[in-house]
């Protein structure tokens, strides 16, 4: 009996012990010796015993930050920004000078003046915006479709024509493809074609500002097309894991050329991209310059403190994407249409300021007028400048001209002095008049 009773109280323990077993098995604080968050290095995450995968339904999309309306009207008075009457005018008036620049050197490469051409049309508001809120010390790496910033820096409509033209007051004496524009006065690094190069360049700058304690901010403006190169993904690595002062500021406006979004990627845009790399993220209505100023505002707090932030403004590419595309091939005229009446930057800046008592129809005439006047002009002088000497395009790259090029500088003068008649040389400046 006192045999079967300990048979009996045996199992009845290893029952018991089985029993609890199984009711904690999903109990994570039983899991790795008590504890209930992984301990590798690579990764702070709890422990499951159950199998998920995520994917882009899991989560919800991350919200877009907007001030106004499609009315231009005020949706949340206490997100209005404080920007002061002269500023605001002052945005305003870039979007509209920009507007006549982009249609008339848009129309000057059609009739054969310039190479190439790209608009900005749709993206205006990204551009005073955040041009606005930012510090005329911080560095600005754009892209291509950034000359608004540009002209709210001071960069004046001669300068960019000239670089459009490529004559001798061009600075990279037509070196450079139209609208590649740069000034080192101020702090705009110059552009260049290839997608995402100048992501790790803007982190790498960014770095050094963090060492050298400048308390100045790097602003890193690339398209939703060119977060799909490597060289994005790098950038944002960088960026976060050294805590550098920098702006990642993606403009996804819809399409890279003729590739739209749905083929890009499947994800939640790339603003979704910024939390998995350890970036302070945000996304904001790109059509509303007021909500772009109050995100590039807060972000840059964040920034000169070592803070790298992600920003996706939403906007659309409501021009073709440059004078050699035809965006008819791939998108509908009712699509740009609606972009271009219902959610133009330009358009609610407008009604917004008009509530205000800012603005009126005699001076958008005027302020029309005169932005084509002005392009005009800065054009007409451009043509009649001359070409930069042709020995330019072998300088400025080292400090003292290496044998190569002077080999191929005399092979040059060699060739022209014999077949000077076939070149017009009149249109270029003579080497005595080289700066």
């Amino acid at each position: 009996m006192a045999l079967k009773c300990g048979v009996s109280f045996m199992r009845l323990a290893q029952l018991h012990k089985t029993i609890r077993c199984l009711s904690t098995r999903t109990r994570p604080e039983t899991i790795n010796n008590g504890g209930s968050h992984a301990a590798f290095p690579g990764v702070k995450a709890p422990y499951t015993t159950e199998i998920k995968f995520l994917n882009e339904h899991s989560y919800e999309p991350i919200p877009i930050y907007r001030v106004l309306d499609n009315n231009g009207e005020v949706i949340d008075s206490r997100e209005e920004p404080d920007i002061d009457n002269d500023t605001l005018l002052n945005m305003y008036r870039t979007m509209i000078q920009l507007n006549q620049m982009d249609k008339i050197l848009y129309e000057s490469q059609r009739q054969g003046r310039i190479s190439f051409y790209m608009t900005n049309y749709g993206e205006e508001g990204i551009h005073v915006g955040s041009a606005a809120a930012l510090s005329p010390s911080d560095l600005v790496f754009a892209q291509y479709r950034e000359a608004g910033v540009l002209l709210y820096r001071g960069l004046t409509v001669t300068e960019l024509v000239n670089q459009c033209y490529g004559n001798h007051e061009d600075p990279a004496k037509g070196r450079q493809m139209p609208v590649h524009y740069g000034s080192k006065q101020r702090n705009i690094v110059t552009i260049s074609s290839p997608l995402a190069t100048q992501m790790p360049q803007a982190v790498g700058a960014a770095y050094a500002f963090r060492r050298a304690g400048s308390g100045r901010v790097v602003t890193c403006f690339f398209g939703e097309g060119a977060a799909s190169e490597g060289d994005a993904h790098a950038a944002f690595n960088f960026a976060a894991t050294l805590n550098c002062p920098i702006i990642l500021m993606c403009r996804n406006n819809g399409y890279a050329i003729s590739t739209p979004t749905s083929e890009q990627y499947r994800g939640d845009g790339v603003a979704a991209r910024g939390p998995a790399a350890g970036l302070h993220t945000v996304r904001v209505d790109g059509t509303d310059a007021l909500a772009v100023y109050n995100a590039v505002k807060k972000a840059r707090q964040l920034a000169v403190c070592n803070t790298p932030v992600l920003l996706e403004a939403m906007s659309y590419r409501v021009g073709h994407h440059s004078t050699s595309d035809d965006s008819s091939a791939y998108r509908s005229t009712d699509e740009i249409q609606k972009w271009t009446q219902e959610e133009s930057p330009a358009r609610k800046m407008r009604l917004y300021l008009e509530r205000k008592g800012l603005w009126s129809e005699k001076q958008e005439a005027e302020q029309v007028r005169e932005g084509r006047e002005v392009v005009i002009r800065a054009m007409q002088r451009a043509e009649k400048e001359k070409k930069p000497n042709w020995r330019e395009m072998l300088h400025d790259v080292y400090y003292d001209m290496p044998p190569i090029l002077l080999k191929q500088m005399k092979q040059m003068e060699s060739h022209l002095e014999k077949y000077k008649e076939h070149y017009p040389l009149e249109q270029y400046q003579d080497e005595e008049n080289t700066a």
